[in-house]
């Protein structure tokens, strides 16, 4: 463990906890030119598989990012299992089961297909990475015990297991320090708890038994078994590699101890036959959702887990952790760099957390409620065809839960669209530009993806008319010295697929702005960057 070679230091951003998203953060900040710290006690990735699940958006931000092809390099499952899974009733064996969570029905309004891989396999491409960005300072085996919002910058301490020690003023914290988090308690952010009062097991096995078992889900990464006795919640179960490990979630019952209880009953029962297994890791959590009350507090910031946290239900943790990061990286850059205007940093909540709390309520509760009303209502043994019939309307109703997951900021004070637009995670993908939404690529008339055309800050793409309007808008770039990209393509192709003229993209890959809303350009500008 080395020591650094100041024992202060200033940078623009410090971020505390360098697991995913912190490192995410990073690596958006140190390639837009802020310098940043970052501060994290392991010296390695944990070894235990969670957030595998990365979706096309997610992909996309690695492709910003420089590492994605080196993400898509450490996969260990075969590219044909995708993120596919199975719903199964009862158990994996009973011959009722359906597809579930299809992330590729959705592939065609990304940039980038989506991937699994294990969590410390993410992260190894991720600390890779921000190693080679000058701008980032990655403190490894150091551990954040203070932070302190002194009016005029952000001051964070740090200690190493040898005694060493460091102080960093910054412009900004961000938290990314996980559900227990240092700079949230520091900052005096509250947490909102749901509590479902359910003790749940995750355990890492191998077996090479259960993949046998399971040939008949062929091209399956994870199963979830749906038990009446259990009341809409899950056992679910997922490969780590192919044919050998396994992770599972189950609830037990609560002070439930490691070294006594049989967890490979709790592993037959969700099968439905018992099969060898070798069991390498138990470890526990509480069935809970909490929310930080507001993502900022003056110079502070909380993101992943350190602003929500929820059960692994849909791999929503991760990516939306991810976003965040994506979301506020680019509004830091624009206030440190002077371009962005003081609602920029503000709109980070406005946008992110009705995000979180649409998906929480929307996606995950929902999916345990229906359940739990699924369960209650039908049985095969009480009468089989009604339950046939019932589960023949879930399977064909599957595919919704991911075309309907839409995040999108309606709401937000910045994003010029309709003022009843309300910022969440339920809508519907479209190709159409619209304000507050995700863009979809396009192949332009000279050959190229949409997405090949961005710019590092905003973009506006003139498909057609409007040439005064585009002319107004570089005009207000020069004047407020906000980065953008004009991009010209005048094929009709182009224009009948975004159905506008000109399309205001931010740098995150957000429209900002279409013609369809009218309002002055320079005003408009303005709004997007805050001012």
């Amino acid at each position: 463990m080395s020591k650094p070679e100041i024992d202060a230091r200033r940078a623009d951003v410090v971020v505390v906890g360098g697991g995913p998203v912190g490192l995410g953060l990073a690596i958006e900040l140190g390639l837009r030119g802020v310098d940043v710290a970052v501060i994290e006690r392991r010296d390695t990735p944990s070894s235990i598989p969670k957030g595998q699940n990365l979706t096309q958006r997610t992909m996309e931000h690695f492709h910003f990012w420089g590492a994605e092809s080196r993400l898509r390099a450490k996969r260990i499952i075969p590219r044909e299992f995708g993120s596919k899974g199975v719903n199964c009733y009862g158990s994996l064996l009973s011959g009722y089961s359906y597809e579930w969570l299809r992330r590729d029905a959705v592939g065609q309004y990304y940039y980038a297909d989506n991937e699994r891989l294990p969590q410390y396999a993410t992260e190894a491409v991720l600390r890779e990475r921000a190693k080679e960005i000058g701008r980032i300072l990655l403190l490894e085996g150091w551990e954040a015990s203070h932070a302190e919002d002194l009016g005029d910058a952000a001051l964070v301490r740090a200690s190493s297991r040898d005694g060493s020690s460091i102080e960093i003023r910054a412009d900004y914290a961000v938290g990314c320090d996980g559900s227990h988090s240092m700079v949230r308690d520091a900052a005096g952010i509250a947490e909102e708890v749901v509590d479902h009062g359910r003790l749940m097991a995750l355990l890492v096995f191998r077996s090479t038994e259960l993949h046998r078992l399971l040939e008949r889900h062929p091209g399956t990464s994870f199963f979830c078994a749906l038990d009446p006795e259990l009341d809409g919640y899950w056992r679910f179960l997922g490969r780590v590699d192919l044919g050998t490990t396994w992770f599972f979630h189950c609830p037990v019952p609560q002070g439930t101890d490691k070294d006594s209880f049989d967890f490979k009953s709790l592993l037959h029962a969700a099968a439905g036959r018992a099969f060898e297994a070798e069991i390498d890791h138990v470890g526990f959590w509480n069935l809970r959702f909490s929310t930080a009350s507001r993502y900022r507090s003056g110079r502070f910031f909380v993101a992943g887990d350190a602003a929500h946290s929820h059960p692994p239900y849909g791999a929503y943790g991760i990516n939306t952790g991810f976003e965040d990061a994506r979301n506020l990286g680019w509004k830091l850059e624009a206030v440190l760099s002077g371009w962005g205007g003081s609602r920029l940093l503000d709109s980070y909540d406005g946008e992110r957390r009705p995000v979180y709390m649409s998906t929480a309520s929307s996606f995950i509760e929902a999916a345990i409620e229906n359940d739990r009303a699924f369960l209650r209502r039908y049985d095969p043994g009480r009468d089989r065809a009604e339950f046939e019939r019932a589960w023949a309307e879930r399977s064909s109703k599957s595919e919704s839960e991911v075309t309907g997951f839409v995040p999108n900021y309606c709401g937000s004070p910045i994003i010029h669209g309709p003022e009843n637009g309300r910022s969440g995670a339920v809508g519907r993908h479209s190709n159409a530009a619209r304000p507050g939404h995700h863009l979809t690529p396009s192949t332009l008339s000279d050959g190229r993806n949409s997405y090949e055309a961005l710019g590092e800050g905003f973009t506006l793409f003139h498909f057609g008319e409007g040439d005064g309007v585009a002319e107004e808008f570089r005009k207000s770039a020069a004047e407020t010295h906000i980065p953008l990209t004009v991009v010209e393509d005048r094929s009709p192709t182009a224009r009948s697929f975004y159905e506008s003229d000109l399309v205001l993209v931010r740098p995150d890959q957000f429209v900002a702005w279409t013609d369809s809303e009218g309002g002055p350009p320079a005003e408009a500008f303005a709004r997007c960057a805050g001012h």
